[in-house]
């Protein structure tokens, strides 16, 4: 019998994760869940296939998958490692599972990964104005650092921003056991 689980994706979970991504934070269906993305950026797609794969192959970048009990990706995390940082990005959970749990679950995953890759903290950037997002994370004890960042012209391709868009950076330390 097969379980929910966490395990890392490889570049055989390509297009499941492609649909994942794009249908979390775009279009729709991204309005069934707390993900959408469309009063902040216009577009249809957050990422696609070229850039995914490039993510899937980078020997710095983890992807969590996060599979339900029939084996479908209903869940994803983009870890890259850099330096003794871990940054968090293309966190996606589908829109009609948000508030289940799953995204807590990778998110305990996520720093599990950090503190085994011997990284001192995860950080995250949100959009400016995603109040419930931040609060989410506050939740889970990421801090607003007071660093923003304007939305990067290299990711037009994937969206353009309605209004200027600020990234605002958030961070956890990852703590280890004292021996």
């Amino acid at each position: 019998m097969s379980t929910m689980s966490v395990s890392r994706s490889s570049l055989a979970d390509l297009a499941e994760l492609l649909t994942l991504v794009n249908v979390t934070y775009r279009g729709e269906s991204s309005k069934k869940g707390w993900t959408d993305e469309s009063s902040f950026i216009a577009g249809e797609i957050r990422v696609d296939e070229e850039t995914l794969s490039a993510y899937l192959t980078h020997p710095d970048i983890c992807i969590l998958k996060y599979t339900d009990e029939n084996q479908q990706i209903i869940g994803c995390v983009n870890l890259h490692k850099k330096q003794d940082k871990l940054h968090l990005g293309m966190f996606a959970v589908h829109p009609e599972l948000q508030a289940a749990g799953i995204g807590k679950i990778l998110l305990q995953a996520a720093e599990a990964h950090g503190k085994a890759e011997g990284c001192k903290a995860i950080n995250l950037t949100v959009i400016q104005g995603r109040d419930e997002l931040i609060a989410f994370y506050e939740r889970r004890a990421y801090l607003l650092t007071g660093k923003s960042f304007p939305f990067p012209v290299e990711h037009h391709r994937f969206g353009v921003p309605l209004k200027e868009v600020m990234l605002l950076e958030m961070e956890k330390e990852l703590t280890f056991p004292s021996n």
